[in-house]
Order: C-alpha cells, then sequence, then structure tokens
C-alpha cells in the first residue's frame, strides 16, 4: 500500500519542516557532545583564613582524567584580584575535589576559580 501524499501546495512546508528538524536534531547532539566533553571546575568551600591568606577548595571534572591546570583568584569586596595561585592538578580520577591556600596582598573575602585548561603539549 503506498504511502498517501501530501496535500497539493503544501510540499514547501514539508521540505521546511524537514530542514527545520534535521537542524534542530544536529544541534541537539552536539549540544550533547560538548556537555559531556567539558572540563569544568566548581568552587565548594573557600575560608578567609588572614589577611594574607584564604583556603579555595573545589571540584574539577575533566572527562577523559587527564591533567589540567586550574587558575584561582582571591578577590576584595570590589571584586579587585588580591591573590592568584595556578594550581597543577594531575592526571587520575574523573573528578577530583582540591584543596588549596592562595597568598594575598590584601584581606580577600572570597575565591573563584578564574579558569581551568588542558596544558598543553609542546
Amino acid at each position: 500500500m503506498p504511502l498517501p501524499r501530501p496535500a497539493p501546495g503544501t510540499t514547501r512546508w514539508w521540505v521546511i519542516g524537514g530542514v527545520l528538524t534535521a537542524i534542530a536534531l544536529t544541534y541537539m547532539t552536539w549540544f550533547a557532545f560538548s556537555e559531556a566533553n567539558a572540563l569544568k571546575a566548581t568552587v565548594t568551600d573557600y575560608k578567609v583564613l588572614s589577611d594574607s591568606q584564604i583556603r579555595l577548595g573545589y571540584d574539577v571534572t575533566r572527562p577523559d582524567g587527564s591533567a589540567v591546570s586550574c587558575t584561582l583568584e582571591a578577590q576584595d569586596v570590589r571584586h579587585g584580584r588580591v591573590g592568584t595561585l595556578t594550581d597543577d592538578v594531575p592526571a587520575g580520577p574523573k573528578t577530583v575535589h582540591r584543596e588549596v591556600t592562595v597568598r594575598t596582598s590584601a584581606r580577600a573575602v572570597t575565591g573563584v576559580v578564574a579558569s581551568c585548561d588542558r596544558p598543553s603539549s609542546h
């Protein structure tokens, strides 16, 4: 039994709908794979130790367990950077918790993960 044909004059809309559906599926597939392979770092806690130090706890999730290098910042009340530290996280489990102490030039009120990247292999 043959499939029914679209009503006359609606072929253009079927083609447009098919193209839009293909674009949407492509985007959703790309988004799903990019999120699955994303390198993420999340601050879990921080504690101001003194006017010159803050302890920062954070989790790093990397899809393949490769080594990463994270830049951490201590910030003052105006969100100005008063301290910075690069933490080299060795290869290992997919998710790892790190605690580091960042030295500061003035009293910090918060700590953030500015960036995390895979080290370049030269």
